[in-house]
Order: C-alpha cells, then structure tokens, then sequence
C-alpha cells in the first residue's frame, strides 16, 4: 500500500495541511464511495463541485481530500492537498497510485471529431494480428486482450483509467490504443499519462454545447498534442484544414496522412463496392473489407501508427487484408427476400452524415433510392440539428426523422429543429415518425428490391435514452427484424 507522500511525486503543491506518511487505500471521485483510508478528490465539473461533497467525507473520517480550496472546517485526522487544478493533479496521482503503468505500455492516442472508435479498434485488432497482447479504451468497448469491459464514456476518468492500464500490464499487454475525446482532454482525464503516439482525424460540428465555440473545442483537441513529449509521434491528417494547425505546437515527431496532397503516408481509393475497397497506400495495393472515403483516411491513420511504431509494412498490409471495422460503424446486412441493403452506422455529426451518405450514393450505380432514418439526441448541441435534417433530405431518396436519444428534451422539438433545416425542395422527401421502431418499420416497408436503408446516429448503441430513463435499443436488430417482416 502506499503512502500519500508516495501518490503526491510530481505534483505541483500550492498547500498540504496535516501529514503526508499515512498510507492510501482507494482513490475516488465519489463521496459515497469514499474510504477512511482513501482520498477523495473534489473536482470542478460542468454540473457538480465536488467541493460541496467535502463535508461528507469528512464525516467517514476520509484520510486525504484533493482539492482547490480548502472546506471552512478542517478536520484533525484528514489531509488537504491544495493545487491549482484538481483534474490536472488527479491524473498525477492516479498514475502514481498504479504504479505508472503507461509508461510500461506503448499507448497510442486518438482523437478528432469522427473516425476515432475506427482508427482505435482497427489498431487494436491489427497489432493483435501481429502477434501482440493488446488493450482498447473506446466509445464501444474496453478491451484487455479478448476481456471485454463495458464501456460508459468514449475515455474514462483519470482514476478508471490507469486502474485499467494496470490491469493491461498484469495481463501481460504490450499496447493500448485508446479514444481520446475533447471532454476527456479538456477536463485532464488523461493527465500524467506517458502516450507514445497521438493521431488526430478531422475537425468538423460537434459538441458545442460543451465547449460553446469551435474555435474551443480545436483548442481542447490541440492539448493532447501540445502535451506529447519529444519521443513520441503526432500524426495528422494533412487534407484536414486543421490538420497542421493541431501540431504547430508539439515537440513531437510531426507526421502526416493523406488522399488529396502529399504526405508521408498518402493513399487514394482504386475501386470500391459494398464488399469493400481497393487502396493504393505508398504505392503498394491492399484490399480491404471497409469502404468509403472516410475508411480509407482511417486505414491510413491505422497504417502510419503501425509504421510510427516500427511494424514491418509487408505484415501491416497482410494484417490490414482481414480487418473488420468497429461496431456500428457502417455495418451492412440485407433482406433475402428483397435484397434491400441496410446499413447502421453511428453517424451523428453533420460531417459524418454527410460522409456516409455520399459513400452510399457513390456506390449506389444503379440510381436505387436510398432511405434515412435519422434523429439527433437532447441534451446536447441543438445548433447541429438543422444541419442534419438538410444534409439527411438533400442526399436521400426519402428521409424518415426520428428520435434519438432525447433524453429529457421533448422529442417533438428536437424533430422540428431537424425539420426547420431542410430545404424547401426537399420536403416532399420527408416523413416524421416520432418512434424510432416504427421509423426503421416504414423504411423497411417503403423499401423495393435493391434499395439501401440507412439507420443513423445510434449505430452500436444498445438503448434509447427518453426523459432520463434508458431502455434496451438495438437499430441493428430493429433492421433485422424489420427485414423479418418483409420476408414473411
């Protein structure tokens, strides 16, 4: 067990009152999970202070308590810690407190509006291909080795996360690759961690309700590259307008991916159908089972980690052949009957929607009608929702807005925010069916032979979020079992 001068190395200390050689059990955010011999550390969220949860700690005669100002009362038997930043120090401290078990794993990084569950999943499974014992921290799953631990954010707090890390070098990992989110970077949850490589995506309209101006929410992506030392690498994504804004900073080893200009690991899409895509990478071709221009980015981030880290690029090319992408992530399946294709991906972000779409009609030859149902979720950036209606109706055949995860928003206003962003000439196209079951029925229903039904926003999500409570939602097994229907 270790003591508290043993967790507090490498902390930048404004303040400690009481003594410092009591030993430390558990570490926690939560004060009805706190120990006597554990610390609690109160943390300034965008909801909740967790400084208003000092006095109750106290009461359990808590051993130490992390904080940004000290309570009125302080208590004989505990230790206050005062820092600048609680977030930033709890990083510190929990890497501390397992051992620093990122610096004995080589972790790769994600970050970027879209394309992040892809790049990381495909990483996992490609140096899993080669021969190593990986770990995966992602929107969908964490993953230790063939262990599957549920996931509930896209990148756990700063605690759960090096006790996952730990649990990777117990088991004999060699990597983690990991999602990196801007809420995740911008709140510190991975402070004090040793990252060996940093990847950005893309940049586009997403989460403004948090960081309430685009140019903030770049800024928080641009941290995890401004922190990286100068062993590891950075790559970016160079036909990204703000691909080289996002290493203009980092002392990193800068490298670049592309499609459209030069780079150090450029590609371009040779042919491509609904089973998959031929790429010509470096000047090498690989086939690939995923499809669509923004798979081909993806595989080129995946590819220029892979290289960045010292793989042979004869066995990545091998490996990158039998990769499969994340779920929910553009999956496909069909009718038998009717040979209607249907495709679930979790495309909600205007960009994402858009790139998906574009996909579909790109492969879509024979001019079938492609049919979207599409929702945006409540409690989240309302200014998206308008954007999504007019990008679902202009690239549709016919589009079928729905529900999403409202949440505790009224369903109905979030559908005529959508609704209030489609064109004038594109209404015709649109039906509003407020239950999402009976959107992917209709859809299903209006489908004829050989068109393709697109169920977006959700993708791998197993539930749907109304006035506060979740109930079990899979759009894979409503596609499923609508096509059932059809067959009979």
């Amino acid at each position: 067990m270790k003591t508290l001068a043993d967790i507090l190395h490498g902390v930048k200390l404004l303040e400690v009152h009481g003594h410092t050689h009591k030993h430390i059990s558990a570490l926690t955010l939560d004060s009805r999970a706190a120990k006597s011999d554990g610390l609690f550390a109160a943390i300034v969220g965008s909801q909740r202070d967790g400084h208003d949860f000092i006095p109750s700690v106290q009461e359990k005669g808590i051993a130490a308590v992390l904080c940004e100002r000290l309570p009125e009362n302080l208590v004989a038997e505990t230790t206050y810690i005062r820092v600048k930043d609680s977030s930033e120090a709890l990083g510190v401290i929990a890497s501390n407190f397992y051992d620093k078990p990122s610096s004995k794993l080589k972790i790769v990084a994600v970050t970027g509006t879209n394309g992040k569950t892809s790049v990381a999943t495909m990483l996992f499974q490609l140096f899993t291909k080669l021969g190593y014992h990986c770990g995966l921290l992602s929107t969908v799953e964490n993953k230790i080795g063939e262990e599957i631990i549920p996931a509930t954010h896209t990148t756990p707090h700063a605690i759960a996360i090096n006790e996952l890390l730990a649990k990777m070098v117990e088991a004999g990992c060699s990597h983690c690759f990991m999602e990196a989110s801007s809420h995740a970077i911008h709140q510190n949850r991975i402070a004090g961690l040793a990252i060996d490589g940093a990847v950005f995506t893309n940049l586009t309209h997403d989460h403004l309700d948090y960081h309430k101006t685009f140019k903030e929410y770049l800024k928080a992506k641009k941290m995890l590259f401004d922190q990286l030392d100068k062993n590891a690498f950075a790559l970016s994504n160079a036909d990204d307008k703000n691909g080289v804004v996002m290493l203009q900073n980092t002392v990193a080893g800068k490298q670049y991916y592309a499609i459209s200009g030069h780079a150090a690991f450029s590609g371009r899409v040779i042919e491509s159908d609904f089973n998959g895509m031929m790429l010509n990478i470096n000047g090498k071709e690989v086939h690939v089972k995923m499809i669509g221009a923004f798979n081909a980015y993806n595989l080129l981030a995946v590819f220029g980690s892979a290289i960045l880290l010292g793989e042979d690029e004869t066995e990545v090319f091998v490996a990158m052949s039998t990769l499969e992408g994340a779920e929910g992530r553009f999956e496909s399946l069909k009718s038998s009957e009717e040979s209607v294709v249907g495709i679930v991906d979790y495309a909600h972000t205007p960009d994402a929607l858009k790139k998906v779409l574009e996909t579909i009609n790109q492969l879509n030859v024979y001019g079938r009608q492609l049919i979207t149902v599409v929702g945006c979720g409540g409690d989240r950036d309302k200014t998206k929702r308008p954007l999504m209606g007019a990008i679902a109706a202009k690239l549709s055949s016919k589009v079928i807005l729905t529900s999403d995860n409202p949440r505790t928003e009224d369903p109905k206003q979030i559908l005529e925010e959508m609704q209030a962003g489609v064109a004038v000439v594109d209404r015709k196209k649109v039906l509003v069916i407020e239950n999402r079951h009976e959107a992917i029925k209709t859809a299903c229903m209006l489908a004829q032979a050989e068109d393709i039904v697109l169920v977006a926003g959700k993708g791998h999500e197993t539930y749907q979020e109304i006035n506060g409570e979740r109930s079990f939602f899979d759009d894979k097994e409503e596609l499923e079992a609508a096509f059932k229907e059809l067959n009979k």
